[in-house]
């Protein structure tokens, strides 16, 4: 008999979230991939290559979490330690809007980059927390989960995760790279996510079906995740083509940063005159630069409070 082909062959190679079910097993999973979107997200600061891999590895994995949300709002990925970089985060809404940036000294980034390998996220952040807060809106109050940074990878951090705050055996793997696309060199990520569903009296053990599960996910290599010449649906079917795999609810990722003008004089609005005053540059202007895409606001002292 021959394996079954890859399902929805349609669905398009980048800047996606979708979920896949492999056939008759306890088990649920997300696939993300991300090309131009992240390119955006990291272009955008001069980021050393390990922070900015870094940064590429919280935006796969706030989309990979975030896109299974069932309600409308935002969920913020970050992590925070005493290390080279002082904290990193990203920010997905569930319209399919994704940003995020690192804050890091580049002397202690550089050290920490001497060797042959690229540093991972304990070596970066050092001793921190990870956290993971969802933000339904002005009507709810902010949900938090936080746990320590465990492992040289962000994707350890969420196993960890998941197993502590939900009691829910999870594996996790991104991956963030740069390709060439014509002559310049293009970023680009990609993450998975296989989660087992609880045993109950009609599903019996999920045990070994689990373990079957953890063991065909970890020939997953980082190149398949990011290789843009192999589409969500193939990169699944080469994992689970034995039992068949249907990816289902993919949804649309872009870069989009929700600064503006508006939001930008609403903050200046709350400070005195007197500090705006101060804050002024010597041709008499306020400049504020968004932390995330970087766009640079002038604003007038006096006109930002009308």
């Amino acid at each position: 008999m021959s394996a079954p082909t890859p399902a929805n062959p349609d669905v398009p190679t980048d800047n996606l979230a979708a979920a896949f079910q492999i056939e008759g097993w306890p088990v649920r999973g997300r696939l993300v991939r991300l090309g131009d979107a992240i390119d955006t997200v990291l272009a955008a600061h001069a980021y050393p290559e390990p922070v900015a891999a870094l940064l590429g590895e919280c935006c796969a994995l706030a989309a990979l979490i975030g896109s299974s949300l069932k309600f409308e709002g935002r969920l913020l990925v970050q992590a925070q330690g005493d290390g080279p970089v002082r904290y990193v985060v990203a920010d997905y809404g569930t319209d399919g809007t994704l940003r995020g940036y690192c804050r890091f000294d580049p002397a202690e980034v550089a050290a920490a980059s001497q060797g042959f390998a690229r540093p991972g996220a304990q070596s970066l952040l050092g001793q921190g927390v990870f956290i993971m807060t969802l933000d339904r809106g002005p009507d709810f109050e902010r949900t938090q989960g936080v746990t320590p940074i465990e492992g040289e990878s962000l994707s350890l951090c969420a196993e960890h995760y998941f197993a502590q705050s939900e009691q829910v055996p999870t594996q996790v793997r991104l991956a963030v790279g740069e390709v060439l696309d014509g002559e310049r060199r293009q970023w680009r990520a990609g993450g998975a996510m296989i989660q087992v569903i609880a045993a109950d009296d009609a599903r019996g053990s999920t045990e070994e079906v689990w373990e079957r599960s953890r063991a065909l996910f970890q020939t997953l290599g980082d190149d398949e995740l990011i290789d843009p010449t192999i589409s969500p649906a193939t990169l699944l079917h080469r994992l689970f083509h034995e039992d068949g795999v249907r990816l289902e609810d993919a949804r649309p990722l872009r870069a989009e940063c929700r600064c503006s003008a508006e939001r930008v004089e609403g903050m200046l609005a709350s400070f005195p005159a007197e500090e705006r005053a101060d804050m002024a540059e010597d041709d008499g202007k306020i400049r504020v630069t968004c932390e995330y895409c970087g766009k640079v606001y002038e604003m007038d002292p006096v006109t930002a409070a009308d």
